[in-house]
């Protein structure tokens, strides 16, 4: 049982009785620590530390929970989420943390849950603020377009991302996340949205090569979603919720998005010069960079970025959810987008604003 001094006791104590019930031979079970982590939308994330014993003896273990928000940034399975991680653990040097429980029931906890091995070490650094890593800012952005093509690269034969995502044929990846984020925008807009509207329309009627293979697609992975240990490399790769399968220049397209570069467009997501960075990633992936298909994934990137943060403010307006950063983005990233995409558009038919 918590001790009482913990916070969120009740809590302490039901994820106790759950871990001790599921971690095999474990006895003695106690929270030790238990704190919540503020920065997502997502999911309430905790951080919690446990001591028990086994067979062995005594032993004691990080972990990261995963619960169910009333809602949330974006609509997300948290199957989906934790068959990601489990594709991603354990291949290469990719640092996706270890998944170890996952529970669809509300009985245990009050809300649908996953449980993840806690990553121990290394700091989040803001996409705002990509200074503060100073010399070692090529040396991370090296590893962080190595990972992204390495979980571009991996093998999905028997893979758990097989048993609960429905694989696309490679010319219809683009179709399906146009469809899903147009819908997203359709459903939650509280008023006119003429910049969105007129992307999707593009994006329709300019559609992209197909894909060159399929990957499993990370879906956020961005600055802000690493933890870096301050010498230049990334040990941990975080927030898998947005994980499905597609095409792999929809992941590099995200991550190199305008609005995580730090305001500097001469580096790829603001860390390595961009002929280096494709290069990393042309090295990892397994993948040859298409400026077409990159050309069209970016403009979506931007559009998506919009489809959540349009979610995210009709979450917040209606009181469903009301996390101070559902706010935030339905506001100042929301304007940063739709001006991206309201420059990009005009443009492309030979208007410069």
């Amino acid at each position: 049982m918590p001790e009482p001094s913990l916070a969120y006791p009740e809590l302490a104590s039901a994820f106790a009785t759950y871990a001790e019930a599921h971690i095999p031979g474990a006895r003695n079970l106690s929270v030790t620590s238990i704190s919540r982590i503020h920065g997502g939308a997502s999911r309430e994330t905790y951080s919690i530390d446990i001591a028990y014993e086994d067979a062995t003896g005594p032993k004691v273990k990080g972990l990261i929970l995963r619960r169910d928000p009333a809602d949330s940034l974006i609509d997300t399975e948290r199957e989906t989420e934790f068959a990601a991680i489990q594709t991603a653990y354990g291949q290469g040097d990719i640092p996706a943390p270890e998944a170890l429980f996952l529970e669809t029931s509300s009985g245990p906890l009050g809300a649908p849950f996953f449980v993840m091995g806690r990553i121990e070490g290394g700091e989040p650094l803001n996409p705002f603020q990509l200074d503060a890593v100073g010399e070692q800012r090529d040396a991370l952005g090296r590893d962080f377009f190595r990972h992204l093509g390495a979980i571009a690269a991996i093998d999905l034969d028997d893979k758990p991302v097989l048993q609960v995502m429905e694989p696309p044929a490679l010319d219809s990846c683009w179709k399906r996340e146009l469809d899903y984020w147009a819908n997203e925008i359709d459903e939650n807009s509280r008023e006119p949205q003429p910049v969105a509207q007129a992307t999707i329309r593009y994006l329709r009627a300019n559609p992209p090569p197909p894909a060159q293979k399929l990957a499993l697609v990370h879906g956020d992975y961005r600055t802000g979603n690493y933890l870096h240990d301050g010498q230049g490399h990334i040990n941990a790769i975080l927030d898998w919720e947005m994980a499905h399968l597609g095409d792999p220049f929809e992941d590099l397209a995200w991550a190199t998005d305008l609005l995580w570069c730090g305001n500097d467009q001469e580096r790829a997501a603001g860390l390595l010069p961009w002929q280096e960075a494709i290069a990393v990633w042309e090295a990892a992936s397994g993948c040859k960079f298409d400026p077409q298909a990159f050309e069209w994934w970016s403009l979506f990137a931007s559009l998506k970025g919009l489809g959540i943060w349009i979610t995210s403010a009709r979450a917040f307006a209606d009181g469903k959810n009301d996390d101070p950063i559902l706010a935030f983005s339905g506001w100042f990233t929301h304007c940063a987008h739709e001006t991206m995409l309201a420059h990009r558009l005009a443009l492309k038919h030979g208007v410069k604003l």
